[in-house]
């Protein structure tokens, strides 16, 4: 049995697309944890186990990890007034990391990011909460992999309007800092290799850093040619940063941490991994914006 958590978000949602379709061959049962089942197509609710509630719940998770083989752990992003990001990552898996071990779970893949061994990991915000969770998972004694990600190219398309209507993305980093992305497929790719071949032991992180590292301007240039219309990229401090995420209603500790994760990110929070055959996944930056942003941006 696996069980997955967030099972319809961005990496969630194509994880359970890739087991719906080649877990059955290995015998493999699904289990999927959200609040509300209805975010699921009938066709999907027919042939998973559905477990109705919050993956912070310790009844919840009770009774979604029992008779579990492997669990795939995703946080969900943390609530704008969050006393802390400890509590939104370490705080939110509490009750998990009680039943991995009270349910003998084997396998647990979770969602993390880069940074561990830097020397800025210890305050760059969301990552070092993440960074505390994976700490938290594998003192539980579970065999733990962490997915560690760079930032995704998927997050572009928060920038959808802007791109189309102004030729226009923003970001907080050094326009000509290169560094990886990653696609979220190639992330759930990734995801679903463990879950379905648990012979590995032990905890660790397995790096998904896409193919190449770019700029901020390389990726305006890319774009550029794949929209057939100019994109260019206008960096923006981090205090204007701060004012517009105060501005959508997020709490000090949500914007401070996003704050020093960018920071923290210009910095070198990214560069701590070297790229190999086997920690560099498949989605060009060129391949995404084809089938992903530019069909975003026409519609």
């Amino acid at each position: 049995m696996i069980v997955i958590t967030a099972p319809t978000g961005q990496i969630g949602g194509r994880l359970l697309d890739i087991l719906l379709k080649e877990a059955p061959s290995r015998g493999e049962e699904l289990r999927v944890v959200l609040r509300d089942p209805a975010k699921l197509p009938e066709a999907v609710r027919a042939r998973v186990d559905v477990v109705t509630g919050s993956h912070d719940d310790a009844e919840v998770v009770d009774r979604a990890f029992t008779g579990a083989d492997a669990v795939f752990w995703l946080v969900p992003p943390a609530p704008p007034r969050t006393p802390s990001l400890d509590a939104a990552y370490s705080g939110f898996t509490g009750a998990a990391a009680k039943a991995f071990t009270a349910h003998g779970v084997g396998h647990v893949v979770g969602v993390s990011a880069l940074g561990r061994g830097t020397p800025v990991a210890d305050r760059a915000g969301h990552v070092t909460a993440s960074l505390a969770m994976d700490d938290l998972i594998a003192s539980t004694g579970v065999a733990y992999r962490a997915l560690a990600n760079p930032t995704f190219m998927d997050n572009l398309l928060w920038q959808v309007s802007s791109i189309r209507d102004h030729g226009v993305f923003t970001g907080t980093v050094a326009a000509d800092r290169k560094a990886p992305v990653a696609a979220t497929r190639d992330i759930a790719a990734a995801a679903a290799g463990l879950l379905l071949d648990r012979s590995w032991t032990g905890t660790g992180e397995v790096p998904v850093l896409g193919p190449e590292d770019l700029s901020a301007n390389d990726m305006a240039h890319v774009m550029s040619d794949v929209l057939g219309r100019p994109v260019r990229y206008e960096r923006q401090s981090l205090d204007d940063f701060r004012a517009a995420l105060t501005g959508q209603g997020a709490g000090d500790a949500v914007v401070e941490g996003y704050v020093d994760m960018m920071r923290s990110k210009d910095a070198g929070l990214d560069d701590g991994v070297r790229r190999t055959a086997g920690t560099a996944s498949p989605t060009a930056f060129r391949r995404w914006c084809e089938e992903v942003l530019k069909p975003a941006v026409q519609a």
